[in-house]
């Protein structure tokens, strides 16, 4: 048997190293290329021929754990605008063969050399929303047999579809807020799991199949028609000319019949329309007794009644909706799969209603889920902005901070999605007919801690992105199963007072600095809450006003709860709290205490009462 000369086995050894560093350099190079094309020719951090895309972790790129290879890009919300040109990538064929993802949402970009994309022929997902694209969409798009994920959302794409109902296995597509026109495709849509071409310049009937999304999912669009739009789709006209019509006139006997049968068509619908808006007026008279139980703070949690039917109402009216987005899932597993209809069907009940929103107590009974659902308005904030305020604040997770579950936007909308808490909140432990004699001084001075480092953490991380809570007070801290304090809604909108500026973006650059002042003064009304017993009104306000009152009269324990005295707690603690609550409401923000500061004087506190319960014992 002849034996290979060794030097042949060298040598094709030499070969194979070559052709993959040569493999390894194309695509560093396509992916710096295809990056300063995106960003107008600034670089990307970490982004260099002397490091590897994989091995040193590039912001924006996931990689095949075994294989090192670039399965995904995502570099969402990254303030690009430049423009996407695939071509870079997808003309790599090391690159092209391996990339499953592209994500490029919420940017400023503009395309170049679209039709290149179907060369990428492993792609899975494309999400393009919410940029500047314009132009027809290439027939190439329909070439993307694996595809499963196409957002081209919020853009300004004209003409006709490609024929994408040609790819087999896609899930989601959504295409709304575009200028595309003609038909829809006879996609399968049993397959899909979202839908949305709503406002766009489609024409004609929905296929068939379509009637299973929501009405969401396509108004916007004057010459569609079909279910589920109300818009019924007339059959076509044939012309009175035509060879096979022959022209027939009505006899005096047979309009004298179609008369009679339309008088008794036209009294039939008066008559069920008298009763529609009589049953209406009677509802509507129930709904607001229900609705005179509600707090006017947002979320001070009070039962309602149900409706007239005797089933709990719905939360939302889909006619209430315009679909300009789907209900966003952020990074909580047990909300995956629950989609916005669910939620527009689930019985709700309302918790309380204020000037910046309502809450909803919605049960979702297919999941097995429990949700509150916030519901913002007057909050004026683009899609974009939005966009990425949620998903900072899902970056930043305190066990502490209730953090949204989901989201959904639009310009009339704006819902937030946040797991129920059953126990109520710090508002109704003190105020409310869930107040308890075991509140103690230790458990308020627990609670008053754990508040205090929660926020100094949110302050921390958020400092640079502007983002205060803007709305803290006793009735935003919920108690979760073990009694301990959540401080919910973070930084969704603000108090509009002197003190508190409102907040509409998630810049820090249009955020003022009395924005985190304010949280503190909020955070010194709870504080005193805690020590008096009494309800903060006016923002608190007028609390801080009778405290200070009577502090200045020098009878300081006049000021705590009668529970706490009765109960013997530690004066000089109560006095030193009380001391730090004064410095938090301070008229002028500029001589608060900063949140660390007060984090530290109250820990201090709290250490010294459990080191006097140690020596007790």
């Amino acid at each position: 048997m002849n034996q290979i000369p060794i030097w042949v086995l060298f040598f094709s050894f030499f070969l194979i190293t070559q052709t993959t560093k040569s493999d390894e350099t194309a695509v560093k190079e396509s992916l710096i290329s295809f990056y300063r094309k995106l960003s107008n020719g600034n670089p990307g951090s970490g982004w260099n021929v002397n490091s590897s895309p994989c091995k040193d972790q590039w912001e924006g790129i996931i990689c095949d754990n075994k294989t090192h290879s670039v399965r995904r890009i995502d570099l969402d919300a990254s303030n690009f605008a430049g423009k996407f040109d695939p071509s870079i990538l997808c003309n790599v064929q090391s690159l092209s063969s391996s990339l499953t993802s592209i994500s490029l949402n919420d940017n400023s970009l503009v395309g170049e050399n679209l039709a290149e994309i179907a060369n990428c022929k492993q792609l899975t997902r494309l999400q393009i929303g919410g940029n500047r694209f314009s132009g027809n969409l290439p027939d190439s798009f329909s070439r993307l047999n694996n595809l499963k994920r196409l957002n081209l959302s919020w853009n300004n794409f004209s003409g006709v579809l490609p024929d994408l109902a040609r790819i087999s296995g896609l899930q989601e597509l959504l295409l709304q807020r575009n200028q595309l026109m003609g038909l829809i495709p006879g996609f399968d849509f049993p397959n899909f799991r979202q839908f949305n071409v709503s406002f766009n310049n489609f024409t004609g009937q929905i296929p068939n199949g379509g009637g299973r999304f929501p009405v969401s999912s396509f108004i916007g669009n004057p010459e569609l028609c079909g279910d589920p739009l109300p818009t019924r789709c007339r059959p076509l006209a044939l012309e009175p000319n035509h060879p096979n019509i022959k022209s027939k006139s009505l006899s005096g006997d047979q309009l004298l019949m179609y008369s009679g049968f339309f008088l008794v068509g036209l009294s039939l619908f008066f008559l069920v329309f008298f009763k529609l808006c009589k049953r209406k007026k009677k509802t509507e008279e129930k709904m607001d007794s229900a609705n005179k139980v509600a707090s006017a703070d947002d979320s001070f949690y009070k039962q309602t009644s149900n409706t007239a039917s005797g089933e709990p109402k719905t939360f939302v009216n889909k006619s209430d909706i315009s679909a300009s987005s789907s209900l966003i899932i952020l990074t909580s597993p047990e909300v995956n799969g629950l989609r916005f209809e669910d939620l527009l069907r689930a019985p709700a009940e309302l918790l309380g209603r204020g000037k910046n929103g309502t809450v909803y107590k919605v049960v979702c009974e297919q999941q097995g889920m429990v949700l509150a659902v916030k519901r913002v308005r007057d909050w004026v904030i683009s899609s974009s902005d939005f966009r990425v305020r949620m998903k900072r604040l899902d970056q930043v997770r305190h066990p502490n901070v209730l953090s949204a579950m989901a989201f959904y936007y639009s310009k009339q909308e704006k819902l937030l999605v946040y797991e129920y808490q059953q126990n109520g909140s710090l508002f109704r432990l003190l105020h409310g007919t869930q107040k308890s004699r075991d509140f103690d001084w230790s458990t308020r001075l627990g609670l008053a801690a754990t508040i205090t480092n929660a926020l100094a953490f949110m302050h921390q991380e958020l400092d640079q992105d502007g983002i205060a809570h803007g709305n803290l007070k006793s009735s935003n801290i919920l108690l979760n199963n073990n009694m301990e304090p959540c401080i919910s809604e973070y930084g969704l909108i603000t108090v509009d007072t002197e003190d508190k500026p409102s907040i509409s973006s998630s810049r820090s650059d249009s955020v003022p600095i009395n924005a985190f002042k304010a949280d503190v003064y909020g955070l010194g009304v709870i504080l005193l809450e805690l020590l008096t017993g009494k309800l903060g009104q006016n923002n608190g306000m007028g609390l801080a006003q009778w405290v200070l009152s009577v502090v200045r009269e020098e009878w300081t324990v006049e000021v705590f709860d009668k529970n706490l005295i009765r109960e013997g707690a530690s004066e000089e603690r109560m006095v030193n709290l009380l001391q730090i609550a004064v410095k938090c409401v301070d008229r002028a923000p500029d001589t608060r205490p900063s949140i660390n500061q007060v984090a530290l004087m109250v820990n201090t506190i709290k250490e010294e009462e459990e080191r006097s319960l140690v020596l007790e014992t």
